[in-house]
C-alpha cells in the first residue's frame, strides 16, 4: 500500500490511478489506524487530510471518465462497512497535503513506478 506523490497523480497509468483509489478509499474505512510502514504517516494527521488527497485522486479519475461512487465526495463517508464520522472538521489545504510528499518521496516514488516498468 503507498500513496503516490500527489505530483504524479495525472500521469500515473490506469491501473496505478484505480488502484491508487481502492487503497485510498480503504485507509479511509476499516483500513484508518491499520500499521503499516509506507502510509503510517497519513496517522498523524486528521482523517480530512487523507479525504482531501483522495479528492485529488477522483479528480484525475473523472478527468480519465470514470466514475467513482459519489459517496467518496462526502469527508464523513467510510465506506459500506464503517460509520461514517460523526464529525470530522475541514483542515486547511496544504500543499502538498502531507509534508511527507517531499522531493526525496517523490524520487521514491519515481523509484518505485520503475522498478514496475513504468517510466514517468
Amino acid at each position: 500500500m503507498r500513496l503516490w506523490h500527489e505530483k504524479l497523480l495525472d500521469q500515473l497509468p490506469r491501473q496505478q490511478l484505480l488502484g491508487q483509489h481502492r487503497e485510498t478509499a480503504a485507509l479511509r474505512g476499516k483500513g484508518w489506524g491499520k500499521k503499516h510502514a509506507t502510509v503510517n504517516y497519513v496517522f498523524n494527521y486528521s482523517p480530512y487530510k487523507l479525504y482531501q488527497y483522495h479528492l485529488l485522486v477522483m479528480g484525475e479519475m473523472i478527468a480519465r471518465g470514470y466514475h467513482p461512487d459519489e459517496n467518496w465526495l462526502e469527508p464523513s463517508y467510510r465506506g459500506l462497512h464503517c460509520a461514517k464520522y460523526e464529525e470530522l472538521a475541514p483542515c486547511p489545504q496544504t500543499s502538498p497535503i502531507y509534508p511527507e510528499h517531499n522531493q526525496t518521496y517523490l524520487n521514491e516514488c519515481l523509484e518505485n513506478l520503475a522498478s514496475k516498468g513504468i517510466i514517468l
